[in-house]
């Protein structure tokens, strides 16, 4: 049976990987135009936003709604660092514009370790605070981050960043070839792997007991405080790499690009796939990405079909699309060891059907 699992893992990822390496090559002959590319991009960026609010207010059962002021954090600090390596907006460039595309992974990270760090905002107080309490926290928190940007004139305030768009080129310039879309798919695989082996290992199960009950994940030697500020902080992390991927696939940022709508669209997608659902919150940034382009020539009348969404979905599936659990469990029979198909699994019986 556990060969068999492997052997599926093995296929799917191998499909995953072909799918991926296919759109790479149609956008870079041209085949697939600006508009889907940018669609493809906000969906990657889309499910590194909602996987990574998903460790909190999935996984570990917290309630967070500020999630988008950790967004803000990578997206400026990634910016300013591109900024001042690669152009003059902060003086004489340190480095050529051509070493983009070495470094850029990196810059991604140091913000994505920015906004983990300020995610210790959040973090710490929930060492004693839960529910209502700590949503408060968080939202304090995102206003906190989008209030102190608005005030900060070396990255523009409120009139926003922009000049990113010149570190792209310079990477297109060396090699022609889609990199924006490149890197989002390849942090939208790398965080989508790092949150499923975190949630397989023991840390993981340390971050899900504190779901279930906190009091008693405490009696069981569960470090909660520990596994509190690794969920927080990991979570953060992830929201500062989307940032930096949003604000250099926009090339303009401004403090309103991260306020609570940005953080509303984050549980939406989350509620929606499901709750401590990985796949499920794959699903949902695809749907909901489609969704909000559909819905783009309604300009803000968008954001009224968005809430009734989400009204709709709490009253008659709250569970979302697929509850707690992933979609490989949707597809993987049950069957009984040793049965050689004979058995009543194969015939139909109690042991056939979906596994719930």
């Amino acid at each position: 049976m556990k060969g068999k699992k492997i052997n599926y893992q093995l296929r799917l990822m191998a499909i995953l990987a072909g799918g991926l390496v296919l759109i790479v090559i149609l956008a870079a002959r041209g085949l697939i135009n600006q508009y889907i590319q940018s669609v493809l991009m906000s969906v990657g960026i889309n499910i590194i936003f909602a996987s990574s609010l998903n460790i909190v207010n999935g996984y570990m059962g917290e309630f967070s709604c500020g999630h988008a002021g950790f967004m803000a954090v990578g997206a400026y600090t990634s910016s300013v660092i591109s900024l001042a390596l690669f152009t003059g907006r902060f003086g004489a460039p340190l480095l050529p514009p051509q070493a983009a595309l070495f470094l850029f992974p990196l810059i991604i990270i140091a913000g994505g370790i920015a906004a983990a760090f300020a995610g210790l905002l959040v973090a710490i107080p929930s060492f004693k605070t839960r529910d209502d309490y700590l949503a408060i926290i968080t939202i304090a928190a995102n206003y906190i981050i989008i209030t102190a940007i608005n005030n900060l004139e070396v990255v523009g305030a409120s009139r926003g960043l922009m000049g990113m768009k010149s570190v792209i080129t310079a990477m297109n310039n060396l090699i022609s070839l889609p990199w924006m879309l490149l890197w989002i798919i390849f942090f939208a695989v790398l965080c989508v792997i790092a949150i499923k082996r975190l949630m397989g290992s023991v840390l993981g199960k340390g971050i899900s007991a504190i779901r279930y009950d906190e009091i008693s994940a405490e009696i069981m030697s569960v470090d909660t405080n520990r596994m509190k500020l690794l969920a927080f902080m990991f979570s953060s992390g992830l929201a500062g790499i989307a940032g930096g991927l949003f604000a250099h696939m926009l090339s303009f940022i401004n403090p309103g690009s991260f306020n609570i709508m940005k953080s509303t669209e984050g549980m939406v997608m989350v509620y929606l796939g499901g709750m401590g659902s990985l796949s499920g919150s794959v699903l949902s940034a695809v749907f909901f990405t489609v969704l909000l382009e559909l819905l783009r020539p309604l300009q803000i009348l968008k954001w009224v079909f968005i809430p009734l969404l989400l009204i709709l979905l709490m009253q008659f599936r709250p569970e979302g699309f697929l509850g707690n659990r992933e979609l490989s469990d949707l597809f993987r029979k049950r069957k009984a060891p040793g049965s050689g198909g004979s058995g009543p699994d194969s015939s139909g019986g109690s042991g056939g059907g979906f596994h719930g």
